[in-house]
């Protein structure tokens, strides 16, 4: 349950949407200290290969099998967003949804207690930021809400008890995300919202 917060301006939305991302995306981000070895460390030796990584902040699926199936063949890639990713994106809203996998946040979105504009979101595909929106503001993304942008729906179906405790519990959920080609990958990780 969720309480009514008053409208926020328009800066102070977007003060909150930089704070929140800050906050989100700050977990993900690793200290300057953890790539330096310690003076008593063993040498590691050299990195294992990476052949199957298409990129360093790539998330994947996480059960095999759950690869791009259908559409032209291309895999679907989404990446973990980046604060600057969030912040050049200028979402407006009062709370925020987050959907994540192993940590990395993959879909960011804001809406509007009460409102019957859309909340407002980004996905990082591929590479590239891209804007998504869900009807019902912020009550419609606390349910099973549905995301669409530029060629794209994301599909997100909660299931379970909440992971944790508080104000505002992850739920185990799954993103699925459908290419307009007709290809779809799904995700399994976390769908968070609140303050």
């Amino acid at each position: 349950m969720h309480c009514r917060r008053p409208h926020a301006s328009s800066s102070t939305a977007r003060a909150l949407a930089l704070a929140v991302a800050s906050i989100l995306l700050g977990a993900c981000t690793p200290s300057s200290d953890a790539d330096r070895p310690t003076p008593d460390a063993p040498d590691p030796g050299p990195a294992p290969a990476t052949a199957g990584r298409a990129h360093p902040g790539a998330a994947t699926a996480t059960a095999p099998g759950d690869g791009t199936i259908g559409g032209d063949g291309s895999d679907i890639r989404l990446d973990a967003l980046e604060p600057d990713d969030v912040a050049q994106a200028d979402l407006q809203g009062e709370l925020a949804c987050t959907f994540t996998v192993d940590g990395a946040p993959l879909l960011l979105a804001l809406g509007v207690v009460g409102a019957r504009v859309p909340a407002q979101g980004v996905v990082k595909v591929a590479g590239h930021v891209e804007r998504i929106s869900a009807p019902g503001g912020f009550e419609g993304m606390t349910g099973h809400p549905v995301f669409t942008g530029r060629g794209m729906t994301l599909r997100l179906v909660t299931r379970g008890a909440p992971l944790d405790g508080g104000e505002s519990p992850a739920r185990a959920a799954t993103m699925t995300y459908q290419r307009a080609d007709g290809a779809s990958r799904r995700f399994e990780g976390r769908w968070e919202c609140g303050p």
